[in-house]
């Protein structure tokens, strides 16, 4: 576990475990690196290099004032890439995190991405334009942003309901579960996640995906809540030149925890593919 300091002076904090081909992961908003324990841990004992940063603001990384947008993310894991000199690399990102893969590997990857992984990701774009006339309108994302910016505690304690799939009926609830969403949010900063929201929402990531040719993968549940595969997923897989497309009937958007079994099996036989 480490800490590198990027162009601007934020610190941006990561845990690098094993040696092997590397994998890369990148969370979701507003949560931290510790999301993806299910997966470095599983993915440590195949024999793979697992590598998980906490985004600018987010986790133990600076809570930032500025930067929170789509283009520093991905310029901060560029530097992050290099300075752990990541050759032959795969990127898994999931919901926010599978934007700031596209991006990353649209401008910075030539030579150093082998694949890529979006899992219940925002791409290309979620919210409702002229052009993207079937996606969610601003006010859903002005709420989001009115939870986060006066209420965050009690936002954050009833947002993850919903993103697990825990307010369906028959659903296993996992206070624990529930309770670690809340710490790794309330870890990161206000700020941050307040400005996040425009990233995640507002930004167009089209291009990122036409231009993009190494393998990926687009996994999704169809029961996502938070982020409808309609509009990201089967949007997503028709733009990519070299993508596969895996949904999943009744998973939530937070399926890497929930289901991590079948998440990790199919993202196993992607990679050994």
């Amino acid at each position: 576990m480490g800490k590198i300091t990027v162009k601007d002076g934020t610190e941006i904090y990561y845990k690098d475990w094993g040696t092997g081909q590397p994998i890369v992961f990148h969370h979701g908003w507003p949560l931290s690196g510790d999301d993806w324990d299910a997966q470095m841990i599983f993915f440590l004992d195949q024999g793979y290099r697992v590598i998980a940063h906490d985004r600018r603001g987010h986790g133990r990384s600076t809570q930032t004032a500025v930067g929170n947008d789509m283009d520093t993310y991905a310029a901060d894991v560029a530097e992050l890439v290099e300075a752990l000199d990541l050759k032959d690399a795969i990127h898994v990102g999931h919901s926010t995190g599978g934007g700031e893969v596209i991006r990353y590997a649209a401008k910075y990857g030539k030579g150093r991405v082998a694949k890529a992984v979006l899992v219940s990701a925002v791409t290309p774009l979620m919210i409702k334009t002229e052009n993207n006339p079937d996606g969610i309108p601003m006010s859903v994302f002005d709420e989001i942003r009115e939870g986060t910016g006066t209420n965050r505690p009690q936002y954050f304690k009833d947002f993850n309901e919903a993103f697990y799939g825990y307010n369906r009926e028959g659903a296993k609830v996992s206070q624990g579960i529930r309770d670690n969403w809340w710490r790794q949010g309330m870890s990161g900063g206000i700020k941050a996640h307040y400005d996040c929201i425009k990233a995640f929402s507002e930004t167009d990531f089209t291009e990122d995906l036409k231009s993009v040719d190494i393998p990926v993968l687009v996994l999704h549940g169809e029961d996502d809540q938070i982020v409808p595969y309609e509009l990201t997923a089967l949007k997503a897989a028709k733009l990519l030149k070299n993508g596969k497309l895996i949904t999943y009937p009744g998973f939530p958007h937070g399926m890497p925890t929930t289901e991590a079994a079948t998440i990790n099996k199919d993202l196993l036989a992607f990679f050994k593919s």
